[in-house]
């Protein structure tokens, strides 16, 4: 069963948006056996009454959905949300397909799909496996991690034109990673022992 926590910023959450929000992510029911009991974080922004913001996260035991979406009209987001949300299952259904034919094992978590011309079940994949390879590492670096502060760090990240940039802490020697945050902003994550 999925329990929804609505929340707006900004904006009333009506029982209107409310509806239609259970409606669309309601539809996410049919890819799974069973209806995962999952709460459905969905938070919705609006900036200066022309900008709207949608962000859903959906934790469940095998996978996480989230996805976030910025458009001008609360409902359009919505439904590109819930578009993003279906590609996120497909694409792990299909990854978790792979591996049960791979093993042999039946598949539980994810709906089968009844041919309607042979009556036979499938658990191939419904689109295209164009994004098989999307996870594949293409290239790999080997650098030194120079002592250095948070501020030099980002100077280093914004001269090499990267959007994060490594490095070990000068006063922790911790590996920290600082990054440029979609609002223009910088960001740090702190690593622990």
């Amino acid at each position: 069963m999925l329990n929804y926590n609505i929340r707006g910023e900004n904006i009333e959450v009506t029982p209107a948006i409310r509806d239609y929000v259970e409606k669309k992510i309601d539809k996410l029911e049919r890819y799974f056996n069973d209806t995962p009991d999952a709460n459905v974080h969905v938070n919705l922004k609006v900036y200066n009454d022309k900008q709207t913001k949608v962000e859903v996260t959906i934790p469940m035991p095998r996978l996480t959905l989230r996805a976030e979406e910025r458009h001008e009209e609360m409902y359009a987001a919505i439904d590109l949300i819930l578009d993003k949300l279906e590609r996120q299952i497909r694409k792990h259904k299909t990854k978790v397909n792979r591996k049960f034919r791979e093993k042999g094992n039946e598949p539980e978590f994810f709906a089968t799909t009844v041919d309607p011309e042979n009556g036979i079940e499938t658990i191939e994949p419904t689109y295209e496996d164009n994004d098989e390879n999307e996870m594949d590492i293409v290239r790999t670096k080997t650098f030194n991690l120079k002592p250095m502060d948070s501020e030099e760090a980002v100077l280093q990240m914004n001269m090499l034109g990267h959007s994060f940039y490594v490095f070990t802490d000068a006063e922790s020697n911790g590996t920290n990673i600082v990054y440029k945050r979609k609002d223009g902003k910088y960001g740090l994550i702190e690593t622990e022992a």
